[in-house]
C-alpha cells in the first residue's frame, strides 16, 4: 500500500484533468515523480522532475526539454518519450490541503517562538507555501 504525499503545486494551476483527457499543464504527474526522459535530465528516479517548468503566463506547467527542443526530430523524439499527446496517463488523486493551524491566526504579530507542541512558529508558517498545495495518492 502506497503512502499518501504532499505536492505542492502553484495555486494558479490548472486541476489534474481525468485520465486520459488531454494534458492542461496541472503538473502533478512531473512533481510527482519524472518520466523516464526526466530520470535522465534530472539524474533521480524519485521526487519532481527538474525539466519541468512553470509558465506563469499561461499558468501552467511545461516539460522544459521540450520547450528547448529546437530541431524536428528531437521535438518528435522528446514528445514520444514524454508521451505528449496521449492524454493523462497519471493515476494520480489530488486534493487541497488544508490550512496549517499555524496560519488559522491572524498574522498580525511577530511571535517567532514555536508553541508547545512543536508546531511551527507564525514566521515559520508564513514562508511555507499554504495555497495552491495539493495532497496525492498513488
Amino acid at each position: 500500500m502506497s503512502h499518501p504525499r504532499v505536492v505542492y503545486l502553484q495555486p494558479e494551476a490548472p486541476p489534474k484533468p481525468a485520465l486520459g483527457a488531454p494534458c492542461n499543464g496541472c503538473g502533478l504527474c512531473c512533481l510527482s515523480e519524472p518520466c523516464p526522459l526526466g530520470v535522465v535530465v534530472s539524474r533521480r528516479r524519485t521526487g519532481a522532475c527538474a525539466a519541468l517548468r512553470w509558465d506563469a503566463a499561461a499558468s501552467r506547467y511545461h516539460c522544459g526539454v521540450l520547450a528547448d527542443a529546437r530541431q524536428p526530430l528531437w521535438r518528435w523524439l522528446v514528445r514520444r518519450w514524454i508521451a505528449a499527446g496521449v492524454g493523462c496517463d497519471a493515476e494520480l488523486e489530488s486534493a487541497p490541503l488544508g490550512r496549517p493551524k499555524a496560519l488559522s491566526a491572524p498574522l498580525g504579530g511577530s511571535d517567532t517562538r514555536s508553541d508547545e507542541r512543536g508546531g511551527r512558529s507564525d514566521s515559520e508558517a508564513a514562508q511555507q507555501p499554504a495555497t495552491g498545495a495539493r495532497d496525492e495518492q498513488q
